[in-house]
């Protein structure tokens, strides 16, 4: 019972949001392919895959940042009583669950298409590079975009073996969605992270946080206004986009880089976020 509940706080389990950020682009993906074609048995069975393979891979993603980053956790307020930080488990039985991890994320990317295959494969030097650029730069938080919303084109490729302009402009605004919510996620650990040296988009832009993430934001959904300028009309597309849109205006309106609870729940909206966008791409079709 023990080592479970050390596994769970491992992989974060307890707190789904990360993996639900990790799964709503590639629904997004599923969805805007099955609005061209229809085709409902693949759609519903990608679906559950891609939902596990987000849950085996994000779930794998934790711990190997807790291992790079076990050192610098103990010296954060936020993270020290993480298990790796904590000592409460070594790094070799901790990589031993990211190996077990990866293998069972395989399993499920050998459903797909060849294209979608090399894809996934190629995402996992994203994956694994991205706990490191806090070390280099101020913008982590753009390879976590890279990383966390690869699985938009993957879907997308997995129903059509292909890969078209509009999924790639998708995958931008998608980018310009990740570095506004997971900037506010940063601003928790602002004074931490700049003593002990490590850098953020939080810090980068720590006087002007707030423009940043509207503009991040702004990008974001303008970026969506292009991309469906076609299916706008008084229809549920429209209504459901709106309210996604004003779920991310709502952040920038209540967003206080003093308050770090407040900024967790603003962060834990895009949950919500990436449902609303999910529901009204599906219901075009």
């Amino acid at each position: 019972m023990k080592h479970f509940k050390i596994f769970i706080e491992l992989t974060r389990l307890n707190k789904p949001i990360g993996f639900m950020l990790l799964f709503w682009p590639c629904s997004w993906g599923l969805a805007y392919s099955y609005s061209f074609d229809q085709k409902t048995d693949l759609f519903v069975l990608y679906l559950i895959l891609f939902f596990f393979g987000a849950v085996l891979m994000r779930s794998a993603g934790c711990i190997f940042n807790d291992i790079i980053d076990k050192d610098f956790d103990k010296q954060v307020k936020r993270t020290k009583k993480r298990p790796l930080a904590s000592n409460k488990i070594s790094v070799r039985q901790a990589f031993m669950y990211v190996v077990i991890l990866c293998l069972l994320a395989f399993l499920i990317l050998i459903q797909f298409n060849s294209k979608t295959i090399i894809l996934g494969l190629g995402s996992m030097l994203l994956a694994f590079s991205y706990p490191f650029m806090k070390r280099f730069t101020y913008w982590p938080q753009l390879f976590l975009g890279l990383t966390f919303n690869w699985g938009l084109i993957m879907a997308w490729t997995a129903m059509n073996n292909q890969i078209s302009f509009e999924i790639l402009l998708f995958y931008v605004s998608a980018i310009f969605w990740t570095l506004g919510y997971d900037t506010i996620y940063g601003t928790q650990d602002m004074s931490d992270d700049e003593i002990i040296g490590l850098k953020s988009t939080s810090i980068k832009f720590k006087n002007h946080i707030k423009l940043f993430i509207f503009i991040s934001y702004l990008l974001s959904s303008l970026f969506l206004i292009f991309l469906f300028r076609n299916f706008f009309s008084i229809n549920l597309f429209t209504i459901f986009f709106f309210l996604f849109v004003f779920t991310l205006l709502y952040q920038v309106i209540k967003f206080n880089k003093k308050k770090s609870k407040l900024c967790l729940r603003l962060f834990k909206i895009n949950n919500y976020s990436g449902l609303l966008l999910f529901l009204g791409i599906f219901l075009i079709s």
